[in-house]
C-alpha cells in the first residue's frame, strides 16, 4: 500500500514539472512557450486545462489568420494598382491615335484617306503598298466605329460581328491580318504587288458595304 502511494506521488510530481523549452525557437518561441505553459501548469484532464489549451490554440490561429489577411490585402492593392496603370496606358494610346487621326485626316475619309490609299497602291514602291494597306486599315477602323460596332480595336469589333451583320466580314478579316503582318514583321515581311492589290480590293468591298464608294 505504501509502495503504491509512493509510486503515485512520484508520477504526479513528474507530470506537473515536465516542461518544454521553446522560448529560443525563433519569433514564435514566446507564443508556443505560452501555449506549452498553459498545458503544463494545469492538469490537462481538468476543465480549466482544456479551456486554457483551446484559448492558446485560438490565439495562434487568429494571429496567423491576421497575417494571411494582411498579405492578401497587399497582393490585392498591388494587382489593382498594376491594372489601373495598364488601363491608363491603354487609354493614353487610344487618345494619342485619335489625336493623330484628327490632326492629319480631319478632311474626311472619302476625300483624303481613300485618295492617298489609291495613290500609294498605284506606286512601284513596296513601302507605298504597305502604307496603302495601313491607311485602308485605319479607314476600316473608323467606319466600324461610326457604324456603332462595339470594341476598342478593329479585331474586337470584327470578333463581335457575324456575316449576317457584315457580309464582307471574311474580306475584312483577311485584309486586317495582312495589315498586322506588316505592322509586326516590319521589313521582314515580303509584300508582293499582287497581294497588296488583292488586300486593297478586300478592304474596298468592306468599304462599299459600309457606305463608302
Amino acid at each position: 500500500m505504501d509502495n503504491s502511494q509512493g509510486i503515485t506521488t512520484t508520477y504526479e510530481n513528474d507530470f506537473s514539472t515536465t516542461r518544454v523549452d521553446v522560448t529560443g525557437a525563433g519569433p514564435f518561441g514566446d507564443i508556443f512557450g505560452s501555449l506549452f505553459d498553459s498545458v503544463s501548469t494545469v492538469s490537462f484532464f481538468s476543465g480549466e486545462g482544456i479551456l486554457s489549451l483551446l484559448n492558446s490554440i485560438w490565439f495562434v490561429y487568429a494571429m496567423f489568420a491576421y497575417i494571411a489577411c494582411i498579405f492578401m490585402l497587399v497582393l490585392y492593392v498591388y494587382a489593382s494598382t498594376g491594372q489601373k496603370k495598364l488601363n491608363e496606358l491603354d487609354a493614353e494610346a487610344r487618345e494619342h491615335a485619335e489625336r493623330m487621326y484628327e490632326e492629319y485626316f480631319k478632311g474626311g475619309i472619302a476625300n483624303n484617306r481613300l485618295e492617298d490609299m489609291l495613290t500609294h497602291i498605284g506606286s512601284d514602291s513596296p513601302n507605298d503598298w504597305k502604307l496603302a494597306i495601313i491607311e485602308a486599315d485605319i479607314i476600316l477602323g473608323e467606319l466600324l466605329k461610326e457604324a456603332g460596332y462595339v470594341g476598342v480595336s478593329i479585331g474586337e469589333r470584327l470578333r463581335g460581328l457575324s456575316t449576317n451583320q457584315l457580309q464582307s466580314l471574311d474580306d475584312a478579316w483577311q485584309a486586317h491580318k495582312v495589315r498586322n503582318q506588316i505592322a509586326h514583321s516590319g521589313s521582314d515581311f515580303v509584300l508582293t504587288h499582287k497581294l497588296a492589290q488583292d488586300t486593297i480590293k478586300q478592304y474596298r468591298r468592306v468599304f462599299y458595304e459600309l457606305g463608302v464608294r
